[in-house]
């Protein structure tokens, strides 16, 4: 039951090696908003680590989305990022404010901030959500999946604030006019909590250009083990650049030596949001479908009519992927020429 003590939502907004706010977070807050309606029109309020003199330039984005109340952490000794620091400042705040629902973003970071920041706070996490609501009882139901994805199970937290992580592209962003006017609060910074006993000596950013490429990608080929081997995936990528359009692919086929683990969609990878999505050789696991069902249409090409991935998809081709793709490619060489 909701606990009086408890009010409002609070948001992590994590400030990327590039400065800007990871989207992660405007994907919460839009998410968030509906919760608050559940709660009847509860705050949701954002708390932000900066280095020094950076707080200002972000001022805008949380006038404009509509968030109640800001409170930041601003000190060049968080320029970067510490578990230590960041989880024992975290825990400070919430323990002064007493938000009842607690948000972080699934990102790397907020995977290793989120249950640091629960053991402290002797409350649940559910963790890598794909969905969240308010129950009749006014509790964050929170859904995941589980049983190595055989499942899906919706959770709630025993105790408060009741804490979830939800990963990058779950959630969408709508375009909203709902400019407030922020209070933007400063915390103090208690030095006894932010000695670090690691310190980070240097960054080497080895992400594969890839990944960048997926979260963006407008149309994605994706495939899974029905593309059977090397030359499989080649043809997927000749009929991706024939259509400008990114090569994904499920742990199945990565498992098998024939993608890069970064490109892998679903439980264990991306999770992606194109307005296209083309699923070639893929049977519809759930592993792999919590990756990718956000996708504004989905195509599905599969030899098997009773494959689970035609339940989801706008449109299901029943056929063999190498015929259909290689016949598509020389349609279009021979129109080309």
């Amino acid at each position: 039951m909701p606990n009086a003590e408890y009010s409002g939502i609070l948001i992590y907004a994590q400030i990327t090696r590039e400065e800007y706010i990871h989207t992660v977070f405007f994907e919460l807050l839009d998410k968030a908003r509906d919760l608050s309606k559940k709660l009847g029109g509860v705050d949701v309020n954002a708390v932000i680590f900066s280095r020094s003199g950076l707080i200002d330039s972000y001022k805008e984005s949380f006038q404009n989305m509509g968030v109640n109340k800001v409170f930041y952490f601003e000190d060049e000794s968080l320029k970067e990022y510490s578990t230590e620091c960041y989880s024992k400042l975290l825990v400070d705040l919430v323990n002064d404010i007493k938000p009842e629902i607690l948000l972080i973003g699934a990102t790397n970071q907020g995977r290793d901030l989120a249950p640091r920041v629960a053991c402290a706070l002797g409350t649940g996490l559910t963790a890598d959500c794909i969905d969240l609501d308010i129950n009749d009882k006014g509790q964050l139901a929170a859904t995941r999946p589980t049983f190595g994805g055989q499942l899906m199970a919706t959770i709630l937290c025993k105790n408060y604030p009741q804490m979830a992580t939800v990963r990058p592209n779950v959630f969408k962003v709508h375009s909203i006019d709902n400019h407030v006017d922020t209070e933007f609060i400063p915390r103090g910074i208690n030095y006894a909590l932010v000695d670090k006993s690691v310190e980070v000596l240097n960054f080497k950013k080895t992400v594969d250009l890839l990944i960048n490429e997926l979260d963006s990608a407008e149309i994605i080929v994706a495939g899974g083990k029905g593309m059977k081997n090397q030359k499989g995936f080649e043809l997927l990528k000749r009929f991706a650049d024939s259509i400008g359009a990114v090569v994904a692919a499920t742990r199945g086929a990565v498992e098998m030596g024939l993608a890069s683990s970064s490109i892998q969609i679903g439980q264990t990878g991306k999770t992606v949001q194109p307005k296209i999505y083309i699923a070639c050789g893929i049977s519809g696991a759930i592993q792999h479908t919590v990756g990718m069902t956000g996708s504004e249409h989905i195509i599905a090409i599969n030899n098997d009519e009773t494959a689970p991935i035609f339940e989801i998809a706008d449109t299901g081709i029943v056929g063999d992927a190498f015929e259909i793709l290689e016949s598509f490619l020389k349609d279009k060489f021979d129109e080309d020429n």
